[in-house]
């Protein structure tokens, strides 16, 4: 009998006008805590978090950190001539998604191409994230990238950070990528000029680049983000999670064995997805002392990771991640699916909702309802998350302490098996400032509820800058027609014409960042295509259509607005300071599988609806056609 799986999805969900227990009532739920309690709960734990300044109480690596940014891994005597070329396409960024984008190109038959990478190696976040325990949180089987093409399946459900590497590699390796990058270079100018359509590309190495298209590749978490402290003020040793300084803490990205660590006092300053993963391997190494620095408590689920099957993956059909990564998204963005293929922490917040429905009058909801619905099973799914720490952290104290009080989407949830009962050696102690963060590092450490403590390593764990704006994450400038980001379907830009964006901002997603970045890919190369069939020198959209596609994804994601605004602060919420530019920055709400079939519909249609198209026959203006 085939499993009927019917989700939705639990963000996005207007809250009810009506109390929370006296839907739970109608609905015949026996619930053992008050919704409505919690709710106000959670909203006092979000005010105490508030601070008026939003994103600028951060420090940015711009701001004088450059000491803390640079690459431990790149090759200082590293040379090259400058290139005078003119490409085809210039993808900027050799992460993941500059990878596929270029696999894909090599694919159709696209080789007069170039990838621009600033580091000496390819791998993007995966390069930096080198530290010890890193891993990805999504399933490797759907987050490592183009599995099928070069006939690889991960060692494991859940792929630590060297094998990503691998990954990396093995693309380029396949498709012949690595000739094509242009390492320890930064874009510094991009100049389109409208008498050649084409663009300038100016670089650190004086190069003389001109190019058809340029692709900016990326990806939404690039640069390292730091507290707004004076971080440079401390005289021991300091570094980012993504610098990370194995020649202090011993060991290697493929043996962490941390022995440099045995006899320090280390501050481990952040408790999200990155540092979760660290403090459960410098727990096992630093004997003297591990402060963990707490704003927020983040979400921490199950891990349950398992050795892939050897005969599941003798027996996968073919296109199996793509099947397997639209089942996931479906799941995700609340469509419905014959078969939950996962099964993970993700599926399982969602399939919560399975048969959740109607009252216990038979009457369908209404809309009000569903709302109510949806929100005591996010409560539903977060009480399991706290009674986990209960279960697991035996001080009473610090088990209230790393109780996360918000609702599940409002932080990336993290899922690992080791992190929670860390806390129960005597060599871990938390320091949870009750939602205010560090204030402040000094000389012999740092300062927190008031209290200096003394350290001789911090680690920050802070995470990166998210999706913010490409030319100040590059630092690059670039001019275009008339300035400006409008987009249409989050790739066309308004004013940047033969410029392909890869982004999440007015585009669908889900969190398998490769799976939009797959889509992504499909969509940007079939417009390179048929600018190539027919003629077209320059393509961008028009003014109204990028309006219109701005607009109706800032409609589409109106009820998310609501739900950010319950949410405590964080990147997903620009920190709870909503504005236009926070709305114009989400993804489209539809989600990426309503999303990707809008790309589809204007593909089949064929009339490259919504663009101003330059032919090389006439050059001039004319609509598509």
């Amino acid at each position: 009998m085939t499993e009927s799986v019917v989700v939705e999805r639990l963000e996005g969900a207007p809250l009810p006008s009506f109390r929370l227990k006296d839907y739970a009532k109608v609905a015949g739920l026996e619930l053992d805590f008050d919704p409505d309690a919690l709710l106000e709960k959670y909203r006092a734990e979000r005010d105490k978090r508030y601070n008026s300044l939003g994103l600028d109480q951060y420090r940015l690596v711009r701001s004088g950190l450059n000491d803390f940014v640079s690459d431990p891994w790149a090759n200082p005597d590293y040379r090259r001539d400058p290139i005078n070329h003119v490409y085809d396409v210039l993808i900027i960024g050799g992460g993941f998604t500059g990878l596929q984008v270029a696999a894909r190109l090599i694919t159709l038959g696209y080789h007069n191409i170039c990838i621009v990478e600033k580091v000496d190696d390819i791998g993007g976040t995966w390069h930096w994230n080198r530290y010890p325990g890193a891993q990805c949180d999504i399933e490797s089987y759907m987050y490592m990238s183009l599995l099928e093409e070069i006939d690889y399946v991960p060692k494991k459900q859940y792929a630590r950070g060297p094998e990503l590497c691998k990954n990396a590699h093995a693309i380029a390796d396949h498709y012949n990528i690595q000739p094509k990058v242009l390492f320890q270079t930064e874009t510094q100018k991009l100049i389109w000029n409208d008498e050649t359509c084409l663009w300038k590309v100016e670089t650190n190495w004086n190069d003389s680049i001109h190019t058809k298209w340029v692709v900016p590749a990326l990806g939404p978490l690039q640069v390292p983000k730091f507290p707004g402290v004076d971080a440079q003020k401390f005289k021991g040793k300091a570094f980012h999670s993504c610098r990370w300084d194995y020649k202090y803490t011993g060991g290697s990205p493929e043996n962490p064995q941390l022995t440099g660590l045995k006899d320090k006092r280390v501050a481990v300053i952040g408790t999200g997805a990155s540092g979760v993963q660290v403090i459960a391997e410098v727990g096992k190494w630093a004997k003297e002392l591990v402060y963990v620095v707490q704003r927020t408590p983040s979400s921490i689920d199950e891990r349950r990771n398992q050795e892939t099957d050897v005969e599941w993956a003798k027996s996968l059909p073919k296109v199996w991640q793509t099947i397997r990564m639209e089942n996931f998204s479906s799941i995700i963005n609340g469509e419905g699916v014959k078969k939950d293929m996962i099964k993970d922490g993700w599926t399982e917040i969602l399939t919560s909702l399975a048969g959740f429905f109607g009252t216990s009058d038979g009457n369908a909801p209404n809309a009000e309802q569903i709302a109510a619905r949806m929100q005591i099973v996010n409560f539903m799914k977060m009480e399991s998350i706290r009674k986990r720490v209960d279960s697991t952290v035996k001080d009473p104290k610090t088990a209230a302490a790393l109780k996360p009080w918000y609702s599940q989407s409002c932080k990336p949830p993290c899922f690992h098996d080791e992190y929670l009962p860390n806390f129960n050696n005597p060599n871990v102690k938390l320091i949870d400032t009750d939602g205010k963060g560090v204030e402040a590092i000094t000389e012999r450490g740092f300062a927190a509820n008031s209290e200096e403590i003394e350290v001789d390593c911090i680690i920050y764990t802070t995470g990166f800058e998210w999706n913010t704006d490409f030319s100040k994450r590059t630092r690059t400038e670039i001019i275009g027609v008339n300035g400006g980001i409008s987009t249409l379907h989050g790739w066309a830009v308004n004013g940047l014409p033969n410029m392909t964006l890869l982004t999440i901002a007015q585009a669908g997603g889900t969190p398998n960042f490769t799976h939009n970045i797959y889509m992504a890919a499909e969509h940007l190369t079939y417009v390179m295509n048929t600018v190539k069939e027919r003629g077209i020198v320059g393509l961008e959209p028009t003014h109204e259509a990028a309006k219109a596609w701005v607009q109706e994804a800032v409609d589409c994601g109106a009820s998310r607005r609501k739900f950010l605004a319950e949410c405590t602060p964080g990147f997903y919420n620009d920190e709870d300071k909503l504005d236009d530019k926070t709305f114009r920055n989400q993804s489209y709400d539809g989600g990426g599988i309503k999303y990707n079939a809008v790309l589809k519909r204007w593909r089949e249609d064929g009339k490259i609806e919504g663009m101003v198209a330059r032919y090389a026959s006439e050059q001039k203006k004319l609509n598509g056609k």
